[in-house]
């Protein structure tokens, strides 16, 4: 249904584009990331590419598996969402992740967050992971709650009332 890519320098157009076409979908639930990411972008894509070298942050795009029209800059697979984790240490993580508004209630988002805790615990070594979410985003509730992650704290993510989330791998 969905493969996982580690993020590389041609996924740059790609990626771009999935971040304009669903920036105000985002916007609903998550802080925007504001005009200077997109102005920025090539910049910011490089110096995460940079960034995952040293195993600091492992990024992956989300390519649909019907073949798609090859817009991902990879093989087949249109992207429809990222998964990310950050702040790596120590064995542990922040995950976060972004679906396309078109790929939405189709379990997208709960099959990548499956595979991403696998590499996490496989590929990358990690033993746990943390993810946040805002309290008006019950739908990202379900995914994390599916993929095993339990309730920690409350929190806030950017200005809005949230949730983090605890799960050990």
């Amino acid at each position: 249904m969905v493969r996982l890519e580690r993020l590389r320098a041609d996924h740059a157009p790609a990626l771009l584009a999935f971040e304009r076409e669903n920036r105000a979908y985002f916007a609903r639930t998550v802080p925007d990331r504001g005009d200077a990411y997109f102005a920025g972008f090539a910049a910011y894509h490089a110096a995460r590419l940079a960034e995952q070298e040293t195993g600091g942050i492992h990024f992956h795009v989300v390519l649909d598996d019907d073949g798609g029209d090859g817009d991902s800059g990879s093989e087949g697979g249109r992207l429809i969402g990222r998964v990310n984790l950050v702040d790596v240490e120590r064995g542990t993580a922040e995950l976060g992740y972004r679906i396309a508004e078109r790929a939405a209630g189709r379990g997208v988002a709960t099959a990548a967050v499956a595979a991403l805790c696998r590499l996490a615990a496989t590929t990358y070594g990690l033993t746990s992971l943390t993810a946040r979410t805002t309290l008006d985003n019950p739908a990202s509730r379900t995914v994390l709650e599916r993929n095993g992650f339990v309730f920690a704290e409350h929190t806030t993510v950017g200005d809005r009332p949230g949730v983090r989330y605890e799960r050990e791998l």
